[in-house]
């Protein structure tokens, strides 16, 4: 306890020097956390993938589509135990702010393997039988204030023309990780618009990916292997891949930009490492005369050592502890500032311990230096030391 109380009266002696080196090390944590939230939030589709789906895909690129009469090529290949497909739709609500993932799918089996979409039993029936219907997800309702029976209108970037569709389902995800904020239409309507309006033609019967359904994950190389197969040497060959491996191929193309992100998140922490240990610094020049009297008195090196640790440690754990909450309401700020960019932005426990422990190494490191000199200090020469 009297340690304690030292430590205090030591830590803010210097009231305005303490308080800036406390806003610096807030600003740092905080923004250390933010940046990692970021980069987690890249990373959120592959954390929720499924060790039970592959997706196939054309060879070439996602930009090509593949023929709707894979489908039963594909279920028939051992090992697997359901199929669906899905396009992306690309539509534009009011404004191109409003960014969102849209799908026209096959309902009842794309549903069937995404049981981390949650509906009632009455919302998906409602869904299955209106061709005009839609199935959002509870986050992207909430912002845009939809509900069941809504009518909303689309306007079409890849499918031209001005889509409608009428709100059947709000679906929960499962778990945080869950993305809510997707939209899904009925493939067919999709299909029968192409055909209408542009005379039939190969996009009417063609399909974006496949979601393959696969019974044992441990098998989802040999899988992949027999469904390129049976296409290969085709006018369009397949890949196949997990459905983690696959989400990874986005986030791979925007990797320099995620190592960017991380090495400043880093940086920062170096920055504030360097102007705390400054701090530290000053603090031991300062009180020399007293570091020697407290080892003239009898107290050990090992005294002054622990001092000048508990100190540092002391305020770089306060503005670390006020810094992570700080982090919470700046995220907020942040996905709300960004729409509908990041469909799943979570301050996750990780990069609350990675904060903790950026707070502790900073305020060690920090007193590291002048705790060595100081411990070593000539009591004479330090007597005389005019402060």
């Amino acid at each position: 306890m009297f340690l304690l109380r030292l430590l205090l009266k030591n830590a803010f002696r210097h009231r305005l020097r303490a308080l800036l080196t406390m806003i610096g090390l807030v600003v740092a944590i905080a923004a250390f956390g933010l940046l990692r939230t970021i980069v987690d939030a890249w990373y959120a589709g592959v954390d929720a993938t499924s060790s039970t789906r592959l997706i196939t895909r054309s060879s070439i690129s996602l930009t090509f589509p593949l023929p709707l009469n894979y489908a039963e090529r594909i279920k028939s290949v051992d090992g697997v135990s359901g199929i669906s497909w899905a396009n992306w739709f690309g539509g534009i609500y009011i404004t191109e702010r409003n960014f969102f993932a849209q799908f026209a799918v096959d309902p009842p089996s794309y549903l069937a393997l995404y049981p981390e979409f949650i509906l009632s039993d009455q919302e998906k029936q409602d869904f299955f039988h209106d061709r005009q219907g839609c199935v959002v997800g509870r986050k992207l309702a909430d912002k845009f204030g939809w509900k069941v029976g809504d009518t909303i209108a689309m306007r079409g970037t890849i499918y031209p023309g001005t889509w409608t569709f009428t709100i059947r389902g709000i679906y929960k995800g499962k778990d945080a990780k869950t993305d809510a904020q997707q939209m899904f239409i009925h493939w067919k309507l999709l299909a029968e618009t192409i055909r209408a309006r542009m005379g039939g033609g190969p996009q009417a019967d063609h399909v974006g990916v496949y979601v393959v359904g696969i019974k044992n994950p441990d098998d989802a190389p040999l899988i992949s292997q027999r469904i390129d197969a049976l296409f290969k040497n085709s006018l369009a060959e397949t890949l196949t891949e997990t459905e983690k491996a696959f989400q990874l191929g986005f986030v791979s193309m925007s990797e320099a930009i995620l190592l960017a992100v991380q090495a400043v998140s880093f940086i920062i922490i170096l920055i504030i490492m360097a102007v705390m240990a400054n701090t530290m610094t000053m603090t031991a020049r300062e009180r020399l005369a007293e570091y020697a009297t407290l080892k003239a008195l009898g107290f050990g090196p090992n005294f002054v050592v622990k001092l000048l640790f508990g100190e540092s440690l002391l305020i770089a754990l306060i503005g670390g502890f006020i810094g992570m909450a700080v982090t919470f309401p700046l995220a907020r700020a942040f996905v709300n500032a960004a729409g509908t960019l990041f469909p799943i932005f979570n301050v996750s426990m990780l990069t609350i311990s990675l904060q903790l422990g950026a707070s502790v190494v900073v305020g060690t490191v920090a007193a590291a230096w002048p705790a060595w000199k100081m411990s070593r200090i000539d009591i004479v020469q330090g007597l005389r030391h005019v402060a």
